[in-house]
């Protein structure tokens, strides 16, 4: 379905005077709701999406020593995977599984290194960059925007 059907439904729904509209088409399941206050709210309805528990946050890190400051200063060379869509994190694929990358190891170009869920879709998220993880920047499940940084990788040379 594309946007041009969908505001074609609402108009069905206002012009009808409908409160509720369910779609099915193709396999893919649409369900529009007027709420009290007039406003149209979709909800897609067929898609199974296996639960993924919350893993415990990790103990903060303590700092690095004295001696190992000057190399830890200079991120500048770090690249950056960043998040294409609004979403949830997922470190790993289901929640008994191991994460896709861990912190020093080494990931190659079209990589998966993550999943995020948007609207019930896993989307894989691949490396477009060939180097070893040096920082992680998001907790497993939790939420991400569009463009957020969640991972830096130290270019291979």
């Amino acid at each position: 379905m594309n946007l041009k059907e969908l505001k074609e439904m609402v108009e069905l729904m206002n012009q009808n005077g409908l409160t509720e509209l369910e779609v099915e088409r193709d396999g893919m399941k649409v369900r529009l709701k007027r709420t009290p206050d007039n406003m149209v709210t979709m909800q897609p309805a067929s898609f199974a999406v296996p639960s993924i528990p919350v893993a415990p946050k990790a103990a903060p890190v303590a700092a690095a020593p004295a001696s190992e400051a000057p190399k830890a200063e200079s991120k500048d060379h770090l690249k950056e995977i960043k998040s294409p869509m609004v979403g949830t994190f997922y470190r790993a694929p289901s929640p008994e599984s191991a994460p896709f990358v861990e912190i020093g190891q080494t990931v190659e170009v079209g990589q998966v290194v993550c999943i995020v869920e948007a609207m019930k879709l896993m989307n894989e998220i691949k490396s477009e960059v060939r180097g070893k993880v040096v920082e992680i920047t998001v907790d497993n499940a939790e939420p991400v925007e569009f463009g957020q940084t969640l991972f830096r990788v130290d270019p291979a040379k």
